[in-house]
């Protein structure tokens, strides 16, 4: 961790304390690279399922607003 602080530190603009854009895309391609895995990986069958079931109308269709919980 000392290493990438030292790394930051002399790779921001001097004045502004921020990161150079080098170190700002390194971050975002980390950044990326991780997520695109997790978005990989999909919606688990049961949440799938725990969202249709919270879609789905209560009651019928056109029913009472107040027995749906204030849900539109």
């Amino acid at each position: 961790m000392k290493d990438v602080k030292s790394q930051a530190s002399k790779s921001s603009v001097p004045g502004k304390g921020g990161l150079n854009a080098e170190i700002q895309s390194r971050i975002g391609h980390q950044l990326r690279a991780m997520y695109d895995d997790v978005v990989r990986q999909g919606v688990p069958d049961r949440f799938a399922d725990l969202i249709r079931k919270l879609d789905a109308p209560q009651g019928g269709a056109g029913g009472d607003p107040a027995k749906n919980n204030g849900r539109e």
